[in-house]
């Protein structure tokens, strides 16, 4: 069953001025997820998940990170990253969390994360930054062994177990952590993956069966954790 969709790019407070974004609305949304791209900036690819999220029943928020700069390659997804200030950053992904939970639709009920690579890393943060606000978080191939003692939120996980991008040691430590902080926590592993596995624009490191049964794995966890 496709439910009708609609999509528009929106603008949100943030404290040093307006951030953007990408926002997939159902009819009746079911619950909210915040998807936080990684280095390329908020591509079609992170749209179109959106639009995945959303034909589930989840308003979807799509954050630009970047502030509408683009990267295709690595390189220039480095050259990207160097010139973007964390703080900026950081104040995008509070503000985004805010407008989300702000829609009446969700009445002030948790909302997932959705984080790819640098984006994890910021999905993570945010447990911590606002636990009231974050009840599900969800990472592909990226991680941040922080303190998770403030969170009150669950965790899933996907990563490649032979990432060059993503050591093991930095999963193990921060699925460590999230243990320690008493926090539900389950990490995948896909074998024969790359980094970017599940981004169907990156056609050497998209991986079609790891891509699929990630996709169940994070829908049943965002259903069982926001509705």
């Amino acid at each position: 069953m496709m439910m009708a969709l609609k999509s528009r790019m929106v603008e949100f407070k943030a404290e040093s001025g307006p951030g953007k974004g990408y926002l997939a609305s159902p009819e009746k949304p079911r619950g909210a997820v915040l998807v936080l791209h990684a280095w390329w900036g908020l591509n079609d690819f992170f749209k179109s998940f959106a639009n995945r999220l959303a034909s589930q029943g989840f308003l979807a928020l799509a954050a630009d990170l970047h502030d509408g700069a683009l990267a295709t390659s690595v390189d220039g997804a480095k050259e990207l990253q160097s010139k973007i200030a964390n703080d900026r950053i950081k104040q995008i992904v509070l503000g985004a969390a805010d407008y989300l939970r702000s829609d009446p639709s969700i009445s002030g009920r948790k909302i997932g994360v959705v984080g790819f690579s640098m984006g994890a890393g910021w999905s993570l943060l945010l447990s911590t930054l606002k636990p009231e606000t974050v009840g599900a978080v969800v990472v592909f191939y990226g991680t941040y062994p922080i303190d998770f003692s403030k969170a009150e939120a669950s965790f899933l996980g996907h990563f490649s177990p032979e990432d060059e991008w993503e050591p093991m040691r930095d999963v193990r430590a921060t699925e460590e952590k999230i243990r320690g902080a008493g926090r539900e926590v389950a990490f995948h592993f896909y074998p024969g993956t790359k980094h970017w596995f599940v981004e169907e624009n990156r056609p050497v490191e998209y991986n079609r069966d790891g891509s699929d049964l990630a996709w169940i794995r994070t829908l049943e966890f965002l259903d069982k954790k926001l509705r």
